[in-house]
């Protein structure tokens, strides 16, 4: 006889969604998300869902490769009890550690389950620290005039943070910031490198900058991912804080990246770790005295509810950055976080992440 628990059926399927524009980072563009919904159920009935956002440009997951990697990961966690879910999320990572976005869709999949089955929400099982965050826009690459007005239809959606993408052209990326500034002066602004720069482009653009009179509030991933000592020399020199993103995707990178003092912030992530590796880096980070930040993929409100779950119940991330359901044509789910202007909260979202697909109601 099976275990309330027992985890009973896993089903992944396509998950196709429409942007409203592109989006483009300095390695790449994606017109569509294409993502992977996962469902689970328990022998008590109780349903729960996942989102994989693979992104190819980053981690060079796809769709296809997302969906194999979910297929013999499933027939490892089928059976067992979702209350073991951090060995079963160890269990994953140990046979694919290459494969986060599918192993963050079962972690989220089993906890939320779990938590729909216990009747608790998922930001107080993260550590009850909130339930509201305030999160900025992105300005994908472009010309300055889209990121001009881009700045623009930002303000009027009531946000008051701008994150830019930039890498690869500085000119055009003087440019581009130029513009945003002149469309929000008053607006604290992220760059985003996408490991688009060497440390000595990345510091002749902060120089630059400087002479201008333009401060920006961090520096994202200005190097290449492995480029150690390029992060570590724009830390030193720069000027400005500067976050790691595609340099840390596990605990261990977290731990180098402290030791060294390569940056003064992680981008985490739960879609380059998963959920279980995503909770060491931020305790790693917070011993460390390194500030907390909250990112993501392409990633409908699905996924990102479950960060902002993360990022509220555990408290202390000082910069958000979960606006992509803001790209998507079309959601297809009921439930989630609640937005007005900047403000998120996932006060109202009810057990597990709150989220369900509208074919699933």
């Amino acid at each position: 006889m099976a275990l309330p628990y027992q985890i009973v059926d896993i089903v992944a399927t396509p998950l196709d969604i429409p942007l409203i524009e592109p989006f483009a980072i300095a390695g790449g563009s994606q017109p569509l998300a294409q993502n992977v919904l996962v469902e689970l159920r328990l022998a008590d009935g109780t349903r729960g869902f996942g989102e994989a956002a693979p992104f190819p440009a980053v981690t060079g997951e796809t769709q296809d490769s997302t969906i194999a990697a979910l297929r013999e990961l499933e027939r490892e966690v089928h059976g067992a009890d979702a209350r073991a879910w951090r060995a079963l999320a160890a269990r994953m990572a140990t046979m694919h550690g290459d494969a986060a976005a599918a192993r963050c869709a079962l972690e989220t999949a089993i906890l939320d389950a779990l938590l729909r089955s216990s009747g608790l929400p998922m930001w107080s099982f993260f550590g009850g620290h909130g339930m509201v965050l305030e999160t900025d826009m992105t300005i994908t690459a472009g010309s300055a005039e889209h990121a001009g007005r881009s700045a623009r239809a930002i303000l009027a959606r009531g946000i008051r943070t701008i994150k830019l993408k930039i890498g690869g052209a500085p000119a055009e990326d003087l440019a581009r910031i130029e513009a945003v500034q002149a469309a929000a002066p008053d607006t604290p602004l992220i760059v985003d490198g996408n490991c688009g720069y060497d440390a000595p482009a990345a510091l002749a653009l902060l120089e630059e900058l400087r002479r201008r009179g333009i401060a920006i509030a961090l520096f994202e991933q200005p190097t290449a991912r492995d480029d150690w000592e390029g992060i570590r020399r724009v830390t030193r020199e720069g000027g400005v804080p500067v976050a790691a993103d595609e340099t840390v995707t596990t605990a261990a990178d977290a731990l180098r990246a402290a030791r060294e003092g390569a940056v003064s912030c992680v981008n985490i992530k739960l879609m380059k770790a998963g959920i279980a590796e995503a909770l060491d880096i931020a305790a790693i980070c917070r011993a460390a005295g390194l500030k907390l930040m909250i990112g993501g993929m392409v990633e409908s409100i699905l996924a990102m509810t479950v960060s902002a779950h993360f990022a509220a119940g555990q408290g202390g991330f000082v910069f958000v950055d979960l606006d992509t359901p803001m790209f998507m044509a079309e959601q297809p789910f009921q439930g989630g976080f609640t937005q007005r202007g900047g403000r998120l909260s996932v006060a109202d979202s009810g057990p597990g992440h709150g989220v369900t697909p509208n074919e699933a109601t």
